[in-house]
């Protein structure tokens, strides 16, 4: 339970590789986790070439630990081999549609976090990657994805070369609502954030961005609207081409 609460986000990693068999059982964790009907509605992809991630790099928006992490994990979102199984026993499968999209991510995000628990408890040190839905059509392409796949996530794996602080979160109270949802009023939001924004480092991003606080830097810089518009009707039209109904 101590991992937990001492998870970190790992951009530095030691050249040494990761041993098989450990790799297998952090694998196997993911597989043990919750999933829809026990449909299993995911696989991965994993990389340890150099030149294959390489190749990869530049999707991930050449993040340096992308070729610097020994393992490379891409978790996708998987109906093909459900649906295939079902065609091979005269069973009509009708999972091409928005609510199989949303069932596998989650199965997907659960096995992805399954395995970053076992792969911590093993000394290793993880990092996930959001930039697979980025680029879902170039990852698809690129490790030959069939229809009724598509990149979730992706994480990156290997020994921590580096002890970075815990990174803050709201407190408790920011996320649970007892028995029906209480939306937030402007002066509970204010003081929600307060610590956050009271951050040595949450200053520093809005003094390196030139801007009035912390939300800009979000609005303005690491999430720009148009940004979000453009990769998001890039994912529609990449799901659709996949063989997915959105209408």
């Amino acid at each position: 339970m101590e991992l937990l609460f001492k998870h970190r986000s790992i951009r530095k990693y030691k050249e040494e590789p990761i041993d098989e068999q450990v790799l297998n059982k952090v694998i196997e964790a993911g597989t043990r986790a919750s999933n829809t009907g026990n449909m299993q509605l995911y696989s991965v992809v994993v990389t340890k070439d150099a030149a294959a991630k390489a190749q990869l790099a530049p999707l991930h928006f050449n993040q340096p630990m992308v070729k610097q992490a020994p393992v490379l994990l891409t978790i996708c979102a998987d109906i093909n081999r459900f649906n295939q199984w079902c065609e091979l026993n005269q069973a009509d499968a009708g999972y091409n549609n928005l609510l199989w999209i949303l069932n596998a991510t989650i199965d997907a995000s659960l096995f992805a976090q399954n395995m970053c628990v076992e792969a911590e408890s093993h000394g290793l040190g993880i990092c996930y990657l959001g930039t697979a839905l980025y680029n879902a059509q170039e990852f698809i392409d690129a490790l030959e994805l069939p229809k009724g796949v598509f990149p979730v996530t992706a994480l990156v794996v290997g020994y921590p070369d580096q002890e970075p602080p815990l990174t803050d979160r709201l407190p408790l109270e920011a996320v649970v609502h007892e028995e029906k949802y209480a939306d937030y009023t402007a002066e509970r939001i204010a003081s929600l954030h307060a610590e956050k924004e009271s951050l040595e480092s949450s200053k520093q991003f809005v003094k390196e961005n030139n801007k009035q606080n912390l939300a800009q830097v979000f609005t303005d810089v690491r999430y720009k609207k148009a940004d979000n518009e453009l990769f998001s009707a890039k994912l529609m039209e990449t799901l659709r081409r996949q063989g997915f109904k959105l209408d």
